[in-house]
């Protein structure tokens, strides 16, 4: 394969932290975004876990697509699995993405494993905002990676009424 591509859905949005050749907006079929992961290390602990996004089965996510070169591939790849195999929560798979423009490429996308501990399913509102305020691990807290995740969506122009719901409460703003 001498294109490489990495669908981000997450954190990898707004703060990819590799190189890459191209950034466009993407749609992957057959998975949706979802705060379905508990978080042991980077926004929470094992004693009090933090909730980070996975790609579930079903539906369709937007997202960031970007384009890394051959010759950085591999770092790109052992960067890759160090930031999101810590704990194995995530399987690798490669997927058929559409940039917006309409170019379909495959692309490594990181699937929540509904077999691991780690692995939260579908909570109600209430209880991810339970979980989410005040949970932190190595990447700074919980809070911030879920409205900094909604921001980014809302610039994107992506609506997801239940991260905004989340994201308002967590800013102190509970009339959105």
């Amino acid at each position: 394969m001498s294109d490489f591509w990495v669908f981000g859905y997450g954190s990898l949005m707004w703060n990819p932290g590799f190189e890459f050749l191209r950034a466009e907006r993407a749609l992957l079929r057959g998975a949706h975004r979802s705060l379905c992961v508990y978080s042991w290390v980077h926004r929470g602990t094992q004693e009090r876990p933090g909730l980070v996004f996975g790609l579930d089965n079903g539906g369709a996510c937007r997202g960031m697509a970007y384009q890394v070169a051959e010759n950085i591939w591999p770092q790109t790849l052992d960067y890759l699995r160090a930031r999101e195999q810590t704990t194995m929560v995530y399987k690798e798979h490669h997927h058929n993405i559409e940039l917006d423009d309409g170019e379909k490429v495959e692309a490594l996308v990181y699937m929540v494993d509904h077999g691991h501990a780690q692995y939260a399913g579908a909570l109600p509102l209430d209880r991810q905002l339970e979980i989410v305020r005040g949970a932190v691990g190595k990447s700074g807290e919980n809070p911030e990676y879920v409205i900094n995740t909604a921001a980014h969506l809302e610039e994107m122009g992506i609506q997801d009424n239940g991260l905004a719901w989340l994201s308002a409460r967590l800013r102190g703003t509970p009339e959105n």
